[in-house]
């Protein structure tokens, strides 16, 4: 089934030095107005899209290594999925047609499209650009290639796409995740288009590429985009950055309009420099659970995750570790309140609680004993002694581990915090060579995306085989079961009850532990331009890495 990585959307670096650059940028632009430094020019805007150093010229929208922007800005999706209420939006189709059975699509798309060059955009692109995906499946980010039997067009402006079985989720992988290429640039692209940088994009969204240097990319207002007068925004900039404290800088001088990264006290360090403009809004986009290696022992033992967590203060991790920014999340896993639809009546007023005592009894019931050093262990000598891996520079997660030993040693079990090189750390996780660990989930327009990638069996592999997604190795055929059941129908009330038998063994049987939700980090400037998304106007999930909704905000922006 589908499955994708989760990506952290804190960006935890620590300190270097912002590019010399930027840096003088921002002196001269202090200097010469004698208010607040800027990097601004006229009619653009300035976002934060690279803390990671230079930029490299990569526009390939199905590549990992696509600079930021170019899915939603360059290139466009058929439809547009608004996460926040689970509405979905016509955008280079202006309809479709998903039959009950959801065993074929029908694309209808829009008649006045042309591609940057001037040349028109027909269903020739669309069937090109499948076609293109199912020939090099290392294009295939979202793997919906093994669901495409065959794709066809009727005429000019008509998509078929046939399945090979029922399979509800490929509307929003197919429409709302999938980057339409022209046939006439990409079909002159020798070899594997994957290897392919695309230097010099074509696409239907309302930006072109007009500078590029490995500190600053400038995007300019497609003259051939097929919304009139839009968009406002004649230029958007991105320039590259080395590190959190390096934006930091940039953001509380107004220097920046558009940002997403993990602040601490945001309100005293980033909105209290300028009430009058600074802005923030954290709505949450997935869970970050605490994942139990279940191939090994003693987490494939349901007492002993209940034991857990019990113990676990969730409420210190949202307020201390978290800074008040990551709500307690549901026992159900959902995410709250997006998805306040699908919650099981029966679970609508449950809560985490702190129950020692409760996990005490739940380790002695399953034949644990006290030793006089304070831990658990079974009849055979085995302690409940164990590793928790945390990614080095994730301060936030590091304290939330932090808290988590210190918890689970009230309770008897001697945890050890381990802070790993981030690619050691992930591919540990892949292979299943660790105990415990923090990660997050893969969201999606409903609660089913969250469940099928942490639970999905043929997302798991054999400990020291790679898995794609389900890392704490969750195989069970009930579950399975009602994945397919939500997989494999359009109506909403089988949907529905297929999510409440998921939330129904997340509660009892907790295959991973949920702990806090992540939020989309989107901190924002009005001092420019307003019309940003908010709590009060949800139009769109706010982080400029959330694609295709940083075309939806930059559609929707106007001067202040």
């Amino acid at each position: 089934m589908v499955s994708r990585h989760f990506s952290a959307r804190k960006t935890r670096s620590g300190t270097v030095l912002l590019s010399l650059f930027l840096l003088l940028a921002i002196v001269l632009a202090g200097c010469g107005n004698g208010g607040s430094a800027s990097v601004h020019h006229k009619n653009s805007l300035t976002l934060v899209a690279n803390e990671g150093g230079d930029l490299v010229r990569n526009f390939n929208p199905f590549s990992g290594n696509v600079i930021t922007g170019t899915p939603g800005l360059i290139y466009e999706t058929l439809l547009f999925f608004n996460r926040v209420d689970g509405s979905v939006h016509p955008w280079l189709a202006q309809s479709y047609d998903f039959p009950a059975d959801a065993r074929q699509i029908t694309f209808h798309l829009r008649q006045d499209v042309n591609w940057s060059d001037g040349k028109p955009f027909t269903s020739t692109d669309v069937v090109f650009t499948l076609n293109l995906l199912i020939k090099y499946p290392d294009l295939d980010l979202n793997g919906i290639t093994p669901f495409i039997k065959s794709v066809s067009a009727p005429d000019k402006y008509a998509v078929v796409v046939t399945l090979t079985q029922a399979f509800s989720p490929i509307l929003w992988y197919l429409g709302g995740q999938t980057w339409i290429v022209s046939q006439h640039e990409w079909s002159t692209v020798q070899g594997d288009p994957g290897s392919f940088a695309d230097p010099n994009p074509i696409g239907t969204g309302p930006y072109t590429v007009s500078a590029f240097t490995p500190q600053l990319l400038t995007l300019t207002k497609n003259s051939h985009f097929w919304q009139p007068g839009k968009p406002l925004v004649d230029k958007v900039l991105f320039p590259a950055f080395s590190s959190n404290t390096s934006s930091d800088l940039v953001l509380n001088t107004n220097g920046i309009d558009w940002n997403s990264q993990y602040t601490p006290d945001i309100k005293k360090t980033y909105v209290a420099s300028d009430p009058q403009h600074h802005f923030y809004w954290f709505p949450p986009s997935d869970v970050v659970f605490l994942y139990l290696n279940l191939g090994k022992y003693p987490f494939n033992l349901l007492p002993v995750r209940q034991a857990m967590s019990d113990a676990i203060n969730r409420d210190r991790i949202y307020k201390v570790s978290e800074s008040g920014y990551e709500p307690v999340t549901s026992p159900t896993g959902l995410v709250l309140p997006a998805s306040q639809a699908y919650m099981d009546p029966q679970y609508t007023n449950l809560k985490f609680t702190v129950d020692t005592t409760q996990a005490g009894a739940l380790l002695q019931g399953a034949g644990f004993t006290k030793g006089s050093d304070g831990v658990y262990a079974d009849q055979q000598g085995r302690k409940l002694s164990f590793e928790l891996n945390v990614p080095d520079g994730y301060t936030d997660w590091i304290t939330t581990c932090q808290f988590i030993a210190s918890d689970l040693k009230a309770i008897g079990m001697n945890v050890t915090v381990n802070t790993v090189a981030y690619d050691t750390f992930y591919n540990d996780m892949q292979v299943g060579t660790f105990d415990t660990t923090l990660w997050g989930t893969n969201p999606g327009p409903s609660p089913y995306y969250i469940y099928d990638s942490l639970l999905r069996s043929t997302d798991s592999a054999p400990l020291g085989q790679q898995a794609s997604s389900n890392f704490e190795r969750w195989n069970d055929s009930a579950t399975d079961r009602l994945l397919n059941e939500f997989a494999g129908s359009n109506d909403p009330a089988v949907q529905k009850q297929a999510i409440y038998g998921l939330e129904n063994i997340m509660v009892t049987q907790l295959p991973s532990i949920p702990l806090v939700n992540e939020p989309y980090w989107y901190e924002y400037n009005t001092l420019a331009w307003k019309g940003w998304p908010s709590a009060q106007n949800p139009y769109a999930e706010p982080s400029p890495y959330a694609y295709p909704d940083n075309e939806q905000v930059i559609l929707h922006l106007q001067p202040s």
